[in-house]
């Protein structure tokens, strides 16, 4: 499934900056981007970014009237497309100039009794998918010699937790894929990285307390502290809107020599 609905109210929601190219806020002026799990959270947080730097954003989810509602906000395309279907993902617009694969699902379960169509389902949707989205939107950045690719990881690409390993599966392939397209995107102007949060406040986290509570064999009181910042120097969640502010930086000309990395937003988890 893949349906594509155009809004044109970007004059609207932004007022005053719309016919000022030049404005050092709109840096993004002429940029198309496509965003994946836009409709909410951390997608949505970086599709509101990028459009308030001037860039066009394609808004990508399943979740039709979010995503369609998000859309109008900010002046975007709504993309409601199912990113674990292959031939939704390869018609998805090829002329971004900026991708920000963000979309994620988890589950939580130890190892021998990880359900194995759940952990392929992640990996299509979390591997997959933002591979097909690279190989369809390289050949438009290749020809005209600039490209931002910006990959939501997250701190288990660089560390693992137990009970998630179709996610941080996902996530250490996503790092991997990232720096090749950053290799391999150089030449072209094209830089790639990730972006590595710790435990962001979106739904996605809200949603596994009970699964790692029983997991875990402790109340759901107990998660936040005991398990989700228990490794965190910062002992709080990050909000998406400071993700997103990583990525807009990513974006950016200033970032134009940073590429084949990890940017942990992580709260000291990986200094230990």
């Amino acid at each position: 499934m893949n349906t594509i609905r155009s809004n044109d109210s970007d004059a609207a929601a932004h007022p005053g900056d719309r016919d000022v190219p030049g404005h050092p806020s709109r840096f993004l002026q002429g940029r198309t981007a496509i965003v994946t799990g836009a409709a909410s959270g951390i997608g949505r947080a970086c599709a509101v970014a990028l459009a308030g730097a001037g860039a066009l954003v394609y808004v990508v989810d399943r979740a039709e009237e979010a995503a369609d509602q998000v859309a109008e906000e900010i002046g975007g395309t709504a993309c409601v497309t199912d990113l674990s279907d292959p031939a939704a993902v390869d018609a998805l617009p090829a002329d971004a100039d900026i991708v920000v694969n963000n979309a994620g699902i988890q589950h939580v379960a130890p190892l021998h009794e990880f359900p194995p169509e759940r952990f392929a389902l992640i990996q299509k949707v979390m591997v997959e998918a933002p591979f097909r989205i690279i190989r369809n939107t390289l050949p438009h950045m290749y020809a005209q010699g600039w490209g931002r690719i910006v990959n939501l990881s997250s701190v288990h690409g660089l560390r693992a937790s137990a009970f998630k390993g179709a996610y941080v599966a996902a996530k250490h392939a996503l790092e991997g894929l990232s720096k090749v397209a950053a290799l391999e995107g150089a030449s072209h102007g094209v830089t790639s990285n990730c972006v590595s949060p710790g435990y962001v406040r979106t739904p996605l986290v809200e949603a596994q307390i009970a699964d790692q509570a029983r997991s875990h064999g402790i109340e759901e009181s107990e998660v936040l502290e005991k398990i989700m910042l228990e490794r965190s120097a910062v002992k709080r969640l990050i909000e998406p809107e400071e993700v997103a502010a990583a990525v807009l930086w990513l974006c950016s000309e200033n970032a134009g020599f940073v590429t084949g990395t990890s940017l942990p937003l992580d709260g000291g988890w990986t200094a230990h």
